[in-house]
Formats: structure tokens, sequence, C-alpha cells
């Protein structure tokens, strides 16, 4: 393990970030947007539901990826890449905060 290894970051779901099923599928929907923000839904497909579940400020990111490879039909390699990009996306938007540590 490498100190820099982004699989050993650990992550906390945004209190403001709620999480909704509606027919089948899973919404992130943010409880509060500033002002001239436009209105934002997040829609999850299935592993990506599987791995929003997950994240509770305790795992690392190498325990999400391992829980999706045991859990899904996906090479160690793609699903790296597809919860790093994923967990970017969800940077970017406000939906996780790196725990420290």
């Amino acid at each position: 393990m490498q100190p820099d290894d982004p699989l050993q970051r650990r992550f906390a779901r945004n209190p403001l970030i709620a999480t909704r099923r509606i027919a089948g599928e899973v919404m992130l929907v943010p409880a509060r947007q500033q002002p001239g923000e436009p209105a934002s839904i997040y829609s999850l497909n299935e592993v990506s539901a599987f791995a929003w579940e997950l994240i509770d400020g305790r795992r690392r990111l190498a325990d999400v990826r391992d829980a999706v490879v045991a859990e899904f039909e996906v090479a160690l390699e793609v699903a790296t890449a597809d919860l790093l990009d994923f967990f970017r996306q969800l940077e970017e938007v406000g939906a996780i905060e790196e725990v420290p540590g």
C-alpha cells in the first residue's frame, strides 16, 4: 500500500443528501441547494446504489470495491476504475466527504 493510495480513502455521506427508492430506482436528492443552482436529482444504477449503501465513514474505498467484486460479476481492475470515477463524481456534487485518518 502506498501512502497516497486512493483506495485507502474513507468517505461519509453528506447528511443533506436524501436517498429515495422510486419505482425500483435509487435516487440521491439534495435536501438544500444554493440560490440560483439548478435542481438536481441523481439516479444510481444497481452497482452504484450498492456502493452508495456501503459508504459509512468506516469502510475504505478498497473495502467497497471488494464488496462490489464479490456481489457482481466484474473484474477487479474494472471495479477499481469505475468506483474511483463514481466517488470522484460524488465528491464533485457534494454527496460525500472524505473522512480524515
